[in-house]
């Protein structure tokens, strides 16, 4: 028998505002030092008063607008309580009954077998380019849309850091009230790779409109997985994984558990309601604790802040704000430049790359005819991509110390094509 996956995802993302959510604390993810940017708000002491974030809201809405969503003309924040160790108030300030953002959607690449891999993206971005000439042959087919339910705004947490030796558990502060933004799929996903998509294309839309670096790796872009597998159209029981660290743990811990349920199902075994983990170093889910029923928040507006009136003026002043998108940025870069779609996709991922690729183009003789700017321009795009990333390392052609203006790099192309300097000279 075979069964079919359901999932969906809940993604939080901490916003790159320049205080937390509700005080005015420094938001900085490179703080080591434990306790540093606190204070009595975001400490839950009494009596203090929460102010809101109007950045946090505006990036928020940003994201929304950026993601195809309706943006109600109310909004309010509520409290959501629970204890837990890292939860200074003893309860969170988030969004229940009226969000931000309600609905969208995003389209993601759904890639053949010849995709650029989470580690050839990563090249892409990080200059190892032993790999770089393969990645120019690959193709890509249509995408696939997948609905969101909603994105709500709340505060972070802070973080718990465990002994290795059993002595204990200490508490860090300094995230706790940091904007984090919650973005829920609707169970559109029916693989681990749709959902590493998913999660891929989301992140680099997060950079472009400049809302957070989303880095995984620091915290910053955080995935949870809501999946189940049946027999027919009806939604099997539910497991959820947590802590997922990694675009490739997000494919990886999915396909485990698929490959996990079916076992169980076509064994005859019942499938518990439970939370798992991944297990990085045996590479499978772990159980971490079981759900028998939904947590009760006793959710209730938040009597500290004022409800939100979001003004058709706002809304369209943040949609101007918002610029190109990868998706049509690559099929601008296609169309425009005559690329081809893996150059125009590694031009899309590398955005200032991209941004100085146009810039020498549009220092290229104008007078040249279509069949020679093609050739100018497929010369450009194979030395920036093939030489100067590996030259560079990792660093970025923003870095002060990267010297070669676009005109000179311009006039370096027009050496090669005339003849003056051969490719090994100029390599």
């Amino acid at each position: 028998m075979k069964f079919k996956p359901t999932i969906g995802l809940e993604i939080h993302i901490e916003l790159n505002t320049k205080s937390k959510m509700f005080c005015a604390c420094e938001n900085d993810p490179l703080e080591y030092r434990p306790n540093i940017n606190i204070c009595p708000i975001c400490m839950g002491h009494p009596g203090t008063l929460p102010v809101i974030n109007e950045k946090a809201v505006e990036k928020v809405i940003k994201t929304g607008l950026a993601l195809n969503s309706d943006i109600p003309e109310n909004s309010k924040f509520d409290r959501k309580n629970y204890f837990y160790p890292d939860l200074p108030k003893g309860y969170q300030i988030s969004q229940y009954d009226q969000p931000l953002c309600i609905g969208g959607f995003l389209e993601t690449p759904i890639f053949s077998s010849g995709e650029l891999t989470p580690d050839e993206k990563k090249v892409v971005l990080e200059g190892d380019f032993k790999e770089i000439e393969k990645l120019t042959q690959k193709k890509k087919r249509k995408g696939k849309k997948i609905r969101i339910t909603r994105v709500h705004l709340e505060e972070d947490t802070g973080r718990l850091l465990h002994s290795e030796k059993d002595e204990g558990t200490l508490v860090d502060f300094n995230r706790a009230g940091v904007p984090l933004m919650e973005l829920v799929t609707e169970p559109d996903i029916a693989s681990g790779e749709e959902a590493r998509e998913f999660a891929e294309e989301l992140q680099l839309i997060l950079r472009y409109i400049k809302v957070s670096d989303a880095d995984m790796e620091k915290g910053q872009m955080r995935v949870e997985v809501n999946i189940s597998l049946s027999p027919d159209r009806k939604l099997g029981t539910k497991v959820e994984i947590k802590n997922l660290n990694s675009l490739r743990v997000v494919e990886d811990s999915i396909d485990f558990e698929i490959e996990r349920q079916t076992k169980l199902l076509e064994e005859g075994q019942k499938i518990i309601q439970e939370t798992r983990g991944w297990d990085g170093i045996h590479k499978k889910t772990v159980s971490q604790r079981e759900k028998e029923e939904a947590h009760d928040y006793r959710y209730f507006p938040e009597p500290d802040l004022p409800p939100l009136q979001i003004t058709k003026e706002k809304v369209k002043k943040i949609k101007a704000e918002i610029e190109e998108l990868p998706q049509a940025r690559e099929q601008r870069l296609i169309k425009e430049y005559w690329l081809e779609e893996k150059n125009a996709e590694i031009f899309v991922i590398n955005k200032s790359l991209g941004e100085y690729f146009e810039k020498v183009i549009s220092e290229l003789e104008p007078r040249l005819t279509e069949d020679d700017l093609k050739k100018l321009i497929k010369l450009s795009a194979n030395y920036l991509i093939s030489d100067l990333l590996g030259l560079l390392k990792g660093s970025s052609i923003e870095d002060g110390k990267f010297l070669i203006t676009p005109e000179n790099f311009a006039e370096f192309i027009a050496l090669i094509n005339q003849g003056k300097i051969s490719s090994k000279t100029a390599k």
